[in-house]
């Protein structure tokens, strides 16, 4: 696996340099969805997802990959990648840097290496063989959640308020947040990041797709968290997504999410 996560890192480097010339500058935007609720692409997205798929074609032919802008390729090796080129392209096109790229690698369907990479601010959070590590110009560090003994001392994060749960999901969301010590919005995947480095304890979702969670899984598993749908079952194929720092509270905010139908 040591080479595959080495070649995890080549991905990340040539897909940040591909992003890094178009942010904070004019870029053409596309609304995927069309109607309904604004779903943008960029040719960011697309040009990164595509210097990514060239590399891993060269290297592991026979492996799979499934990304968000150019579709599912099947493989035959038991590996397949999950790419996210820009995840959080909202915060992209508005110049905030709370996005990142998601690389993971999936053996037999079971994520083994997950990397989100904010090529902007050169931070990497890594997950791999169950420990998870912070890469940055300065060095490498291990990354580690923080205790939180219940929910009323949590600091909750989500993307979106309202805009990405349904009439179900949404009352059960608002019931967790008049729960926890204080709720922060906007974090896309980088609010996984803040919590496997101890600065959230808790990440609450839904309506995500396997490329939005597939790389976070290592990284939050391996820094110490648990990971996994709204009624405690694994979520790599993605969902309604519950990540936190500390059981104790994972475990009392799955008794509030279970309630959503």
């Amino acid at each position: 696996i040591a080479e595959r996560l080495a070649f995890a890192h080549r991905l990340a480097d040539a897909s940040g340099a591909v992003i890094r010339p178009y942010f904070r500058k004019p870029v053409e935007i596309e609304d995927k969805r069309g109607r309904g609720r604004f779903d943008p692409v960029t040719e960011a997205d697309r040009a990164a997802e595509a210097v990514i798929r060239k590399l891993i074609g060269e290297a592991y032919p026979d492996d799979g990959i499934l990304g968000e802008e150019l579709g599912d390729t099947k493989g035959a090796s038991g590996y397949r990648w999950v790419i996210d080129p820009i995840d959080g392209t909202r915060a992209f096109i508005t110049g905030q840097p709370l996005w990142g790229t998601l690389i993971a690698l999936e053996h037999h369907g079971a994520p083994v290496i997950g990397i989100l990479d904010q090529p902007v601010m050169a931070e990497r959070f890594v997950g791999c063989g169950g420990k998870a590590e912070l890469v940055t110009p300065d060095g490498t560090t291990g990354l580690r959640t923080r205790a939180c003994p219940s929910l009323k001392n949590a600091l909750l994060s989500t993307t979106h308020p309202w805009d990405y749960f349904d009439e179900s999901e949404g009352p059960a969301f608002v019931r967790l947040a008049q729960t926890v010590q204080m709720t922060r919005f906007g974090g896309d995947c980088y609010a996984y990041g803040l919590l496997a480095g101890g600065f959230i304890d808790l990440v609450v979702e839904a309506q995500l797709h396997a490329w939005d969670v597939a790389a976070l899984i290592p990284i939050v598993e391996g820094a110490g968290g648990a990971i996994t749908s709204w009624d405690g079952k694994p979520v790599e194929n993605g969902g309604r997504v519950i990540a936190a720092g500390d059981r104790r509270v994972h475990a009392e905010a799955l008794a509030i999410l279970r309630a959503a139908s």
